[in-house]
């Protein structure tokens, strides 16, 4: 197994319409899950992977399962709930860049996840558990699992990929936010967070000073995002690198490129590239992801990846 990655993924219902979401009247049923679409976008380039989470016993448990297993994720240790439902959420796109989502998570399947349904045998033998700061803000059963899997992991030798992923929304509070996602970075060995997730996190500062906020907290190594600019990497004790990133002229949807973003970093990590190269694919496949209304739709197979790098597609220009 090349990545386990742990979190809720949802039922997602994504408007036909432009506009208000009070003005729509057809969707799209979709999934969508931070941890999942990693899961995806690694299993589309050619790598193994796992997706650990808990379900409802409904129609969208059941649909959902069958999807993420059908793009060739390992779905083997997701359990099912019999009193708790699959969680619900809704995009909408109000205009141009301005995509915004509702969430209907509280008292989901998977927010009643306990550390009980991590096993051991689920992590053991992989290069990477990927986690996000999403899970643990569902609830403290949750926090539990993200504690229990990163003890089974170190024991193991696995390294921790950790994405902040800040999404206020389900925080208690914006303190609570901060000292949790400081406490699963200190854990961590890769962080991968966006320029406004680090403000939120230090305060604002110029971008190339913020990986040494995260390195004295404990992580080894940070890839952050800069927007169009691309993404900056530094390794503890060494110099901030920035890596160019790849200009989209018309962007459809943002959700879900920092998802892309993790799955790049992760599969070029996997093929044994340099931090910096790892990052460069990061980058591409977060642009690759914007061009498409979805999530995971947009998420390359290996060779649309090397053709959009080489520049084959006619609406990105390096």
């Amino acid at each position: 197994m090349d990545v386990v990655t742990v979190g809720e993924t949802m039922t997602l219902f994504s408007p036909n319409e432009h506009g208000q979401l009070r003005h729509a009247h057809s969707f799209s049923m979709k999934f969508a899950g931070a941890e999942s679409n990693v899961a995806i976008g690694l299993s589309r380039l050619g790598h193994k992977t796992r997706w650990i989470s808990r379900l409802g016993e409904d129609e969208f448990g059941d649909a959902m399962e069958a999807f993420i297993r059908g793009e060739g994720v390992d779905v083997s240790f997701v359990t099912r709930d019999e009193t708790a439902p699959t969680g619900v959420f809704f995009k909408e796109f109000r205009r141009p860049n301005d995509t915004r989502v509702y969430y209907y998570r509280k008292e989901s399947a998977a927010s009643r996840m306990t550390a009980d349904y991590i096993k051991e045998e689920a992590v053991k033998g992989a290069a990477f558990l990927h986690l996000t700061g999403i899970t643990p803000a569902l609830s403290d059963s949750c926090q539990s699992v993200m504690d229990k899997a990163i003890r089974l992991a170190k024991a193991n030798g696995v390294k921790i990929v950790f994405d902040p992923n800040v999404r206020l929304k389900i925080w208690k509070s914006e303190e609570e936010a901060r000292r949790q996602l400081k406490h699963f970075i200190a854990e961590s060995d890769i962080v991968l967070p966006g320029e406004a997730e680090a403000a939120f996190l230090f305060g604002k500062k110029e971008a190339e000073a913020y990986p040494e906020d995260f390195h004295v907290l404990g992580a080894k190594t940070v890839i952050m995002k800069i927007g169009k600019k691309g993404s900056i990497v530094s390794q503890k004790g060494g110099a901030v690198d920035h890596v160019s990133g790849f200009r989209v002229e018309r962007v459809i949807d943002p959700v879900g490129a920092g998802d892309a973003f993790a799955a790049g970093v992760l599969s070029g990590l996997l093929d044994g590239l340099s931090m910096a190269e790892a990052a460069k694919r990061g980058n591409a496949m977060g642009a690759l992801v914007t061009m498409v209304n979805g999530d995971v739709e947009g998420l390359p197979n290996r060779a649309d990846l090397v053709s959009f790098m080489d520049g084959g597609l006619d609406d990105v220009k390096r």
